[in-house]
């Protein structure tokens, strides 16, 4: 079965779409989208330093964006404004690490593969590590779910409730870089963002609770990854991007769904 390219393609994408969508709904509750598009900006300079030391991409990227969304977290309190320092360090590392691939001699790389992915490409050691990540994430996810949405909700009531908000947020930038890591081969890094944030943000049209909006969002973002990669064989257009467009249909239409329900009230 995973010989077909399709298929080692199809379930890379669910694993990838069931970690980010969860993890999206954390990021949408806390306006933290600029700060996972930072954060993925950063995988393409741990993209250029695993090439250059010849190690496998995933522990590179994880590594570049886990220091990446660390620092960004201790920065952020001592006197930085968050949406300039995001901008900064964004827009620099994506810049360094193009620089960076630049002085590779002698690697033949696929820079666009990395901007916006090559699902297609996936190997079945590509297909495990993502699926080892994913689990993971989920896993810490479900663990903590009740630290972080306090947390998110409430620092006091973290801290009544015997939560310590930023071991949560901790949690939070960890899961954040482990899904950037396996995501950067599935849609790439300028568009790891958008799987992470419109899921998510369409979820929140049609969801309750914080449990059923997670869960529809990884619905969304398997439904989105399923139908991008259909359309993608049909039409002949670009995988990742694809995948986005099919999640940024969905959200259009259930928030034009809801529109037109309150019109009606």
């Amino acid at each position: 079965m995973l010989d077909d390219f399709m298929t080692r393609a199809t379930l890379a994408g669910i694993g990838v779409a069931g970690a980010a969508a969860p993890l999206g709904c954390f990021v949408v509750w806390r306006r933290m989208a600029y700060f996972g598009d930072a954060t993925a900006h950063a995988a393409i300079l741990g993209v250029a330093l695993s090439l250059a030391f010849e190690m496998s991409i995933f522990p590179g990227t994880l590594a570049v964006a886990l220091i990446m969304a660390l620092t960004v977290t201790q920065l952020a309190g001592r006197g930085y404004a968050m949406d300039t320092l995001l901008g900064v360090m964004a827009h620099s590392s994506l810049a360094f690490g193009l620089v960076a691939v630049s002085f590779l001699s002698g690697i033949r790389i696929d820079l666009m593969a990395y901007l916006f992915g090559d699902i297609l490409a996936v190997s079945r050691t590509d297909l495990l590590v993502i699926w080892g990540g994913a689990a993971l994430v989920i896993a810490l996810i479900t663990w903590r779910w009740s630290a972080l949405l306090a947390s998110t909700l409430n620092e006091d009531l973290a801290h009544a409730s015997g939560f310590d908000p930023k071991r949560e947020r901790l949690i939070l930038t960890l899961c954040l870089a482990i899904t950037v890591a396996v995501a950067i081969k599935v849609v790439g890094v300028l568009l790891i963002a958008a799987l992470l944030i419109i899921p998510a943000a369409a979820a929140r049209v049609a969801a309750r609770t914080p449990e059923a909006m997670a869960a529809i969002a990884a619905g969304i973002g398997i439904l989105s990854t399923v139908a991008g990669l259909r359309g993608a064989y049909i039409f002949d257009t670009p995988a990742g991007p694809s995948i986005v467009c099919v999640a940024a249909l969905i959200f259009l239409v259930m928030n034009l769904a809801r529109w037109r329900d309150q019109e009606r009230a």
